[in-house]
């Protein structure tokens, strides 16, 4: 096998393990709120995740256009040289996957993967083969501004939804039917989630074939082997479950309770799926965190731990100069050492993976454990099992004390 294509098969293979730990790792966008508050089981959910994820890779190219023409220009690349970048970028990006999934904190998988080839492209190359104008307006402004978005969205629906069930409900939360809400909107998100993030790996894919010029540049659309590929990781990947992260969004954030949760899943879909239509890639885990928040903001009596807001926010911050030093270190590896530096890069990845997992059976989260107290539908906003008189019974009830 030539070098040339073995390079190319490696970056095939990483990309689509990167995929793989997008899709558990972003698993708690869509179904932390409906475990965390009795809607679905844990293993249906995944499932139901993972089949959805699956759905929506099929059903948009548009982010996927974003990174394979779009971030980086790979005319101002060697096409001997720009698989190795690709790959280097990769290997950033899984690592701090890897690292912050056992650590439970819902970093961008997107973010991560940016950093990385941004990285590595800067090491590798240089800074004029960056599109920088479409970093800004296609990945920082987005990722600024769909998290503050899906709060406000989350907290005004999540008021909404309080204020018109207080009145007309004797139950002691009166709110259960949101439950069954969860589930259509929590669906809506998996499915939102294979349109935006399965999209990524495609395109990163898409770029390395159009390097090596195995497809052409005026043709940017996936490949349809490569739209199945990337469905496929990325749903096995959910169907893992992310549980350590699903721990930390499903009952970290916030008492979740019904309607929070069915505000919080209703403000992400919306979020996500726009800006899938427009081409953002944006991060689905900054969106589904500020959804989380901005539900605690709006149910009365809420607490919003923001000790570990804060941690999230840090890692968020971290995340694009994080994998991007992995990835630049990567990428240097391979100027010095060639197609040597490739296989180098490809073992230090194994080891790193493998020693980040066999880190994580030492205090393993499972299905079994991620959530050991589901949310009780009782103990939400209390409700008086008689609900409060209305202006007109209390005036009514005035005209009878001064008729007696």
């Amino acid at each position: 096998m030539e070098a040339a294509t073995l390079i190319i098969v490696l970056v095939i293979a990483l990309a689509l393990f990167f995929d793989f730990t997008n899709g558990f790792h972003d698993t708690a966008n869509a179904m932390a709120t409906p475990i965390a508050t009795g809607a679905l089981k844990p293993r249906t959910a995944v499932l139901l995740a993972a089949v959805l994820n699956l759905v929506g890779a099929f059903l948009s190219t548009e982010v996927a256009k974003t990174i394979s023409g779009g971030m980086i220009r790979e005319d101002e690349i060697s096409a001997s040289v720009f698989p190795a970048i690709i790959f280097a970028g990769l290997i950033g990006a899984i690592t701090w996957n890897m690292l912050t999934w056992l650590l439970g904190l819902p970093s961008s998988s997107s973010h991560a993967l940016f950093g990385g080839l941004i990285g590595a492209t800067l090491v590798g190359v240089s800074a004029a083969a960056i599109d920088f104008g479409v970093v800004l307006s296609k990945v920082i402004l987005p990722a600024v501004i769909a998290p503050v978005t899906a709060c406000i969205i989350a907290f005004t629906v999540t008021k909404i939804a309080y204020a018109i069930t207080r009145r007309y409900d004797t139950k002691p939360d009166g709110r259960d039917g949101f439950r069954w809400g969860q589930i259509f909107t929590s669906s809506l998100v998996a499915l939102a989630h294979g349109t935006n993030d399965a999209q990524k790996t495609m395109g990163i894919i898409t770029l390395a074939l159009i390097t090596v010029g195995w497809q052409s540049s005026a043709n940017a659309d996936p490949q349809l082997w490569v739209i199945v590929a990337c469905a496929v990781t990325i749903a096995l990947g959910t169907y893992m479950g992310g549980w350590r992260i699903i721990r930390t969004l499903g009952k970290g954030l916030t008492d979740v309770k019904p309607a929070q949760g069915f505000a919080a899943e209703a403000s992400t879909a919306s979020t996500i799926l726009a800006s899938s239509a427009l081409g953002f890639a944006l991060s689905t885990t900054q969106v589904a965190s500020g959804s989380v928040i901005g539900s605690g903001l709006g149910r009365r009596g809420s607490t919003v731990r923001w000790r570990t807001v804060g941690r999230i926010m840090v890692g968020w911050l971290l995340t694009l100069p994080a994998s991007g030093l992995v990835g630049g270190a990567a990428a240097l590896i391979v100027v010095w050492l060639g197609t040597w530096g490739v296989l180098i890069d490809a073992v230090i990845a194994v080891v790193i993976i493998f020693a980040l997992f066999r880190r994580s059976r030492r205090d393993a989260v499972t299905a079994n454990n991620a959530m050991s107290e589901v949310a009780d539908s009782g103990a939400a906003v209390k409700v008086t099992r008689k609900p409060p008189p209305t202006r007109r019974q209390r005036a009514r009830s005035s005209d009878k004390e001064q008729g007696r």
